[in-house]
């Protein structure tokens, strides 16, 4: 089993995750809603995890750091090596 590996997104992931979390203002017509705050935020993660080549079920903060440092498992490949 692979070990977690300390990463660190841009600013701009970090910017794209934080607006992902806010909710958005709607109207329910023909009783559809947009998706949550939360989906929105795990389909961010799920892009970022993508990119990275992570886990995004397996992120954690890394204390005493800035917001753009996690660490999480690597995923595909990137957990072969």
């Amino acid at each position: 089993m692979s070990e977690r590996i300390n990463y660190e997104m841009t600013a701009e992931d970090l910017d794209k995750l934080l607006k992902a979390c806010k909710p958005v203002p709607y109207m329910v017509i023909g009783g559809y809603e947009p998706a949550s705050p939360q989906e929105n935020v795990n389909r961010a993660w799920a892009e970022l995890g993508k990119k990275m080549g992570f886990d995004y079920m397996t992120v954690k903060p890394i204390y005493g750091k800035t917001d753009r440092f996690f660490s999480a498992m690597p995923s595909g490949i990137e957990a072969e090596k």
